[in-house]
C-alpha cells in the first residue's frame, strides 16, 4: 500500500505525518526547534539543527507508524513563508536562518515606501513590502553583515532549504518566491528590474531555478536516506508555502470559500483568477502564485495570532503549565475553561497581539490596555483570545475590500480551531459561519495531498483534496454575541489607532538607548 509523507517546518516546531490514500493520519512526530533571539526584533534558528530535526521526525514517524520506507510513495515539504536561509559556497549554511517573525529590517520597507520604491515594485510583484521578506532581510545583511554576502551560493526560504538538503537539488518553489517580492507576478519569473529597485541585482545568480509545488523536483539522496530512514530515490515534490498547504487540506479550492489560518501568523486567504492590482489595496494585500496554475492566492496576514498565546503560556503561566502536566491535563483545556468562566459581556483589558510585529504600524508593540486591580489572569487570558480574534477581523476587513461578494463560509485552521470556545468566539467576531477541518496537521496533510496528485494516485489536486480532506464541524455565530463583540472590536481599533504616535517615540528610545 502507498503512503504519503508530509513535513511541516513551522516557526517553532518541526513535524512529520504519514497519510494513506483516504487522508487517514497514521501518525505524527514532532519536535521543538529552538528560536534564537540575539537582540530585540531578531528571530533566528540554527540551520543544521533544523535539518537534523527533519531527519529525526521522519525516522520517528516511520517507527511509530510501522510503515515500511519502501511504501512511502513521495515526500512533500511545507514551511513558513518569508524569512531567509542562506547556503554557502563552502557547502555549509552562511549564518543562522532568519524566521518570518524577525523584524530587524523594519526600516527598509519604511524607506522604500517613502522614496517611491514600493510604488514601483508593487506594480511588478503585486504586493506590499514586509520587513520579514527576503528582499528586506538581504538589504539589511548587505548593509550590516557584508562579510556574509560574498559567501552566498543559494538564497532559500524554509522549505526550499530542507528540500535542498534532502535532494541536493537547488530549487525555489513559485508560491514561496512570489510571496517574497522576488518574482514579477505578471511574467511569473525573476525580474532584474525588480531586483535593481531593491538594490539586490548582484544576487540574481544566487536565486535558484523555479519549480512547481505539486510536481516532482528531486529525489532523496543516499546521504539523506541514511539520516532520515527514507529510501534513496524517493520522489520529493516542490512543496508548499505552509498557508497554501493549509488551503489544500481545507479544500478551499474555489472562489466562494475563504481560509483563515490562526497559527504563528494571522492569515486570511481566498483564490481568484485575477490578481488584485489596485494601489490602495496593495497596502495590505499580497498576491502569490497558487498551486493550481489558473489561480492566484489573495492574502492578508500579520504575525499576530495564536503564537502570542504560546508566548503568554510560556512566560506568564509556567506554574500552571507544570501543574497541568503533573495532573495529566492540557494547559489549553485549563485556559479554555478560564475563558468560559467569564461572560462575553465581561469588560476585559484590550490586548494588542503585536509581540512579533504588525501590519498596522512598523513599530507597534504588544500590550494590555485598561487593567485594574479587579482583573485576574483569567481576564487576561480572555483578553488574549479576544485580541487575537480582533486582529484576524481587522485583516479580514482589509481582505474583503478586494472582493465584490463576501464568502459563504470561513474554513478555520491552526491552533485556534482546536478550541471550541475560541472557535465560537471567531464565528461571533467575524459574524460568519466557520467550518473546522477534521485533521490535526493541516500543513502536513496539504503536502500529502499534493504528493498523492504528483505521483499519480489521483488525477488532480482537486480530486485528492476532495477525497483526503474532511470537515469536522460547522459553527454558526450567536447574534447576541455578535452585537457585544462589535462594541469590543470598535474599542480595540480605537486603542490601536490611539497608540500610533507612541510607537515612533518608543522606537526612537530603543534605537538610541537611554
Amino acid at each position: 500500500m502507498k503512503y504519503f509523507l508530509g513535513l511541516d517546518n513551522g516557526g517553532t516546531t518541526t513535524k512529520a505525518a504519514i497519510y494513506d490514500k483516504t487522508g487517514r493520519e497514521l501518525c505524527v512526530a514532532s519536535m521543538a526547534t529552538k528560536m534564537l533571539v540575539p537582540a530585540s526584533n531578531f528571530v533566528e534558528r540554527d540551520m543544521e539543527e533544523m535539518w537534523e530535526a527533519n531527519c529525526t521526525v521522519i525516522r520517528s514517524a516511520l517507527d511509530k507508524s510501522g510503515v515500511s520506507p519502501e511504501n512511502i510513495a513521495g515526500v512533500g515539504i511545507c514551511g513558513h513563508g518569508k524569512g531567509l536561509y542562506l547556503w554557502g559556497k563552502n557547502g555549509r549554511p552562511v549564518r543562522n536562518g532568519i524566521i518570518s517573525t524577525d523584524n530587524r529590517a523594519w526600516k527598509y520597507p519604511v524607506h522604500w515606501k517613502e522614496d517611491g520604491t514600493e510604488g514601483k515594485t508593487s506594480q511588478l510583484a503585486c504586493q506590499n513590502i514586509m520587513a520579514c521578506q527576503p528582499v528586506a532581510i538581504l538589504a539589511w545583511l548587505r548593509d550590516h553583515e557584508p562579510e556574509c554576502m560574498d559567501q552566498i551560493e543559494w538564497i532559500f526560504e524554509a522549505k526550499d532549504y530542507v528540500r535542498f538538503r534532502m535532494t541536493g537539488e537547488a530549487r525555489a518553489e513559485y508560491g514561496d518566491s512570489s510571496g517574497a517580492n522576488l518574482i514579477n507576478l505578471h511574467r511569473r519569473d525573476y525580474d532584474m528590474e525588480l531586483l535593481k529597485l531593491f538594490g539586490l541585482e548582484q544576487y540574481r545568480e544566487a536565486l535558484p531555478p523555479l519549480c512547481e509545488a505539486a510536481k516532482i523536483s528531486g529525489r532523496v539522496t543516499r546521504e539523506a536516506a541514511e539520516k532520515s530512514g527514507l529510501v534513496e530515490g524517493t520522489p520529493v515534490i516542490g512543496g508548499l508555502f505552509d498557508i497554501q498547504a493549509c488551503m489544500l487540506a481545507a479544500d478551499v479550492l474555489t472562489e466562494e470559500k475563504l481560509c483563515m489560518i490562526a497559527g504563528t501568523w494571522s492569515v486570511e486567504l481566498y483564490l481568484s483568477k485575477k490578481p488584485v492590482i489596485e494601489k490602495k489595496l496593495l497596502k495590505y494585500i499580497r498576491n502569490t502564485v497558487f498551486t493550481l496554475p489558473e489561480y492566484y492566492l489573495i492574502e492578508v496576514g500579520t504575525p499576530a495570532s495564536a503564537g502570542c498565546n504560546e508566548w503568554f503560556i510560556r512566560e506568564l503561566l509556567p506554574e500552571a503549565s507544570k501543574l497541568a502536566r503533573e495532573e495529566g491535563k492540557s494547559i489549553y483545556d485549563i485556559m479554555n475553561g478560564w475563558v468560559e468562566e467569564l461572560s462575553v459581556k465581561e469588560i476585559c483589558p484590550v490586548y494588542l497581539p503585536y509581540l512579533f510585529g504588525s501590519n498596522i504600524h512598523p513599530h507597534a508593540k504588544s500590550c494590555f490596555v485598561g487593567m485594574t486591580s479587579f482583573h485576574t489572569r483569567k481576564h487576561l487570558i480572555r483578553s488574549v483570545y479576544e485580541g487575537i480574534a480582533f486582529s484576524h477581523r481587522l485583516d479580514l476587513e482589509h481582505l474583503l475590500e478586494s472582493r465584490e461578494e463576501p464568502p459563504k463560509v470561513i474554513r478555520l485552521t491552526g491552533g485556534v480551531a482546536k478550541s471550541r470556545v475560541w472557535t465560537q468566539m471567531f464565528a461571533d467576531v467575524m459574524n460568519m459561519p466557520i467550518e473546522i477541518v477534521d485533521v490535526d496537521e493541516t500543513g502536513a496533510l496539504g503536502c500529502a495531498i499534493a504528493v498523492a496528485a504528483a505521483v499519480g494516485e489521483y488525477d488532480s489536486i482537486e480530486a485528492a483534496a476532495a477525497e483526503m480532506g474532511r470537515i469536522a464541524a460547522r459553527v454558526e455565530p450567536i447574534p447576541e454575541n455578535v452585537e457585544i463583540y462589535n462594541k469590543k472590536y470598535d474599542l480595540y481599533r480605537k486603542t490601536a489607532q490611539a497608540l500610533d504616535s507612541v510607537w515612533n517615540e518608543y522606537q526612537q528610545l530603543e534605537d538610541i538607548g537611554l
